[in-house]
């Protein structure tokens, strides 16, 4: 699969990423974390709205591959391994070199469940 590279771009630095790449997204006020496969985590001076555009406008129809998730997340549905709704966690592997697990509110991660299973994934 060809690499497609996504830009986030500031007055101070600029984000280079391989959307394939990218794990998460986390919100943190009007600021946004980007966590990637290699573990590195950079911010960008965006809500999470501003940042779901981003991917909307510059992705187009391989959006699909992020979810949002709550007020907090968007997440790539290619690294989901498991979703407990009850223990309100959601776990993020690529099965070798990372696994992240998050805190959602149940009602988003059932939300993100039946998404899943609807979809396919």
């Amino acid at each position: 699969m060809e690499r497609q590279l996504i830009e986030f771009n500031s007055r101070d630095e600029l984000l280079r990423l391989d959307v394939q790449r990218i794990v998460y997204f986390e919100a943190d006020g009007n600021y946004s974390y980007i966590v990637t496969c290699n573990k590195l985590k950079g911010a960008v001076c965006m809500n999470l709205g501003q940042v779901e555009d981003v991917l909307a406008n510059r992705l187009k129809e391989r959006k699909s591959i992020f979810a949002r998730i709550g007020k907090k997340y968007i997440v790539n549905l290619n690294y989901v391994y498991k979703i407990n709704p009850l223990k309100k966690q959601l776990i993020l592997t690529d099965f070798t070199n990372f696994a992240y697990q998050l805190e959602i509110s149940r009602e988003a991660l059932k939300t993100l469940k039946e998404l899943m299973v609807k979809m396919k994934i």
